[in-house]
């Protein structure tokens, strides 16, 4: 798998959170969901996304704002517009005064639609990710708290996919949204990295050169191998010094200095999600033993496995 596909391999939509909130203006939604990423995409009509922290962000039909959670942000008709409405964990809406609108405002059979307004000026489409890998939060460090990414930029035909399941009622249309929520969020960031005026993370330039590229992709594969700068330069099919230099330069870091950040995050995702050994763990990321991951974990972390586990730290 490739470094973008690792990365994202622990973000999955949320069961339940898919949402379509039809609105008349003056309208503002708090968004208190906890959720550690947000996507909101306009039907019809625009939004504004307006985090506690940064600027406001205008969304219009068919743009993707992707939000970084799980501190509350708000999404309004307009920047001035007071939240009227506090969007709770599993789509519960209450309002300013405390009173849960929730079955009230469900509309037809369809109850992940909201209805707030005759739809005739807005339409939103929004679902909440679960980020259950400590490795995902690679890639939620590299991006600002709202990202932006407009209708043109997106390229794929997953949203158009979403928007036609979303006016069906059939079974395992739960299922459905939130694989389409999944790709609509790889859609997105592929569309936001690949802008021109992108400032996408080493990695993630790196995927596209054929030597560093390789490189990233077979020590994503096989993280446990001995690697060395010199058996990666010959599985590349260039010398050690100019593979060296050019996947710094590339990647922004030295190809062991990759290597053991990628290991000790994919032993930190697995000392918080299983409950395997550490010299189980020291395995397969490609330590000799648990002695040898416990150095290296409190080098670079400043902290043991042990106590990382135990949510001392970290």
């Amino acid at each position: 798998m490739d470094p973008l596909g690792d990365l994202l391999d622990g973000v999955r939509a949320r069961t339940a959170a898919f949402c379509r909130s039809v609105l008349d203006p003056p309208w503002s939604l708090r968004i208190c969901d906890e959720a550690p990423l947000g996507l909101a995409t306009p039907l019809h009509g625009h939004a504004w996304i307006v985090p506690d922290q940064g600027d406001p962000t205008l969304i219009e039909t068919g743009d993707v704002a992707i939000v970084q959670g799980p501190a509350p942000y708000t999404v309004a008709d307009a920047v001035a517009t007071r939240p009227t409405v506090f969007v709770h964990p599993g789509n519960r809406l209450i309002t300013d005064g405390g009173v849960d609108i929730t079955a009230a405002t469900r509309l037809g059979p369809n109850t992940s639609t909201l209805g707030l307004g005759s739809g005739a000026s807005t339409v939103i489409a929004s679902g909440s990710y679960q980020v259950s890998s400590f490795v995902s939060g690679r890639l939620l460090a590299t991006l600002p708290p709202v990202v932006r990414v407009p209708r043109d930029q997106v390229q794929s035909p997953i949203m158009d996919l979403l928007y036609a399941e979303m006016n069906r009622d059939e079974p395992g249309q739960q299922v459905v949204l939130d694989r389409l929520l999944d790709l609509a969020l790889i859609a997105a960031l592929r569309g936001w990295f690949a802008r021109p005026a992108a400032d996408p993370p080493g990695w993630y330039r790196a995927h596209g050169d054929p030597c560093v590229g390789h490189a990233l992709r077979i020590i994503h594969e096989e993280p446990s191998r001995q690697w060395t700068v010199a058996g990666l330069a010959a599985a590349t099919g260039v010398s050690r010094a100019a593979f060296a230099r050019r996947f710094t330069t590339l990647v922004g870091q030295p190809p062991m200095a990759y290597l053991t950040h990628w290991r000790l995050d994919l032993a930190a995702a697995s000392l918080r999600e299983s409950e395997a050994t550490l010299a189980s763990i020291a395995r397969q990321v490609g330590y000799a033993n648990a002695f040898a991951l416990t150095v290296a974990f409190k080098r670079v972390r400043g902290t043991t496995p042990q106590q990382f586990r135990a949510g001392l730290a970290g």
